[in-house]
């Protein structure tokens, strides 16, 4: 059969490859054509790549406005070459924004839609709830809070566990030691605290610059920041000029791996770290009015993905529009080695696994896809 994928950032071209994988093994027979990134090109090759992330990926709504045309363009660009290949499912990964207005062109011009990773509409614009029945034909998840959710909304959503769990699998095998690690990066012994600013050049512009404020007060350790490859260096670099913070590039991983800590930007990095047994503060820098809307706009408690899977506050949230480093430096400092918020978290974190599933959620996943498109054409 023939499957047209669609991703729009890093996160989306992780679980998209995972995915093709466990289609290949459901259906051998299996032809690709997506937009994703490098993994997925891996999988499906280069030449059914039609457009990367780099080239789609705006994050904010001042980004997105100022790119208004261009998206425009790319969703004609997509319907289109979407039209002449004439898969046998559309699926559609994560990347709401452009995605749920695909699923709508999709649904009025008979193309069968699955959503992979369902927008996260129990946390904002719920109004999309309605979008989804009519629109897609399937929709699967991978949290299991939102089975109940979804439940409610009058949908049948499919849950086979969390493919970040294949992902960590696949990898923490490969993870080098620290001193390899500090060896390869030119890094000296201190205790190393990983930095995960954000994968978009608006993230780092906004949680960067905090980060490197709260690495000079802990002098005792080595600040990492694991950035992206395909943002450049100089962007980091104009944050990290005053700081003694180093960078690695596409090792987030391999620098959690070997982290006492880390300070990470709200995201799908959050659940991985956790998952990782690293204890985390949640920092994110936004608009002082997105501050202070965020109880009105926000429909859950909680913004990490930790905190909304345990469905209580594991690791702290901080979210503010200023740089003032006072609460991020207290709770850092709780959970370094002998803060006396570490062992809890990390007894959290244990339980947070078992509550995700095991591994093989990308197959899973596959397999149920396969399994409703044969018993389609039958």
């Amino acid at each position: 059969m023939k499957y047209y994928l669609i991703a729009g950032e890093p996160s989306g071209d992780l679980h998209g490859s995972n995915l093709m994988r466990g289609l290949l093994k459901a259906d051998p027979e299996a032809q690709f054509r997506f937009w994703g990134g490098d993994q997925m090109a891996q999988v499906g090759g280069e030449q059914n790549l039609a457009k990367h992330y780099r080239e789609t990926s705006f994050f904010g709504i001042v980004q997105v406005l100022k790119n208004l045309g261009t998206i425009r363009r790319q969703m004609e660009e997509c319907q289109a070459d979407v039209e002449r290949y004439a898969p046998d499912v559309l699926i559609l990964i994560d990347y709401p924004g452009f995605n749920m207005k695909m699923a709508r062109w999709a649904k009025e011009h008979g193309v069968r839609t699955f959503y992979y990773i369902a927008p996260k509409v129990w946390a904002w614009r719920e109004w999309r709830v309605k979008s989804i029945r009519k629109y897609m034909d399937e929709l699967f998840i991978i949290f299991p809070f939102e089975k109940e959710y979804f439940s409610q909304k009058g949908l049948r959503p499919i849950f086979c566990g969390n493919p970040l769990v294949d992902a960590l699998d696949k990898r923490l095998p490969e993870m080098p030691s620290g001193e390899e690690f500090r060896r390869r990066h030119g890094l000296d012994e201190r205790p190393i605290i990983a930095l995960l600013a954000g994968s978009r050049k608006g993230e780092i512009q906004d949680n960067l610059p905090l980060m490197a404020l709260l690495s000079k007060e802990f002098p005792s350790h080595q600040f990492v920041v694991a950035g992206v490859k395909w943002l450049d260096r100089s962007l980091y670099e104009t944050y990290m000029a005053d700081s003694d913070i180093r960078y690695v590039a596409d090792e987030t991983y391999e620098t959690l791996s070997v982290a006492e800590a880390a300070v990470v930007t709200s995201g799908t990095a959050t659940l991985e770290t956790a998952l990782m047994g690293i204890p985390e503060v949640v920092v994110y820098r936004t608009l002082w009015f997105q501050v202070l809307l965020q109880p009105y706009v926000l429909s859950v408690d909680w913004v990490s993905l930790v905190n909304l899977n345990l469905r209580r506050e594991a690791v702290a949230e901080i979210i503010q529009s200023d740089l003032d480093i006072t609460r991020a430096e207290k709770e850092l400092r709780a959970i370094l080695p002998g803060g006396e918020k570490r062992e809890k978290m990390l007894a959290d974190f244990a339980e947070l696994r078992a509550i995700i599933g095991d591994k093989g959620a990308s197959d899973r996943f596959a397999a149920r896809m396969v399994e409703l498109l044969k018993n389609d054409k039958r």
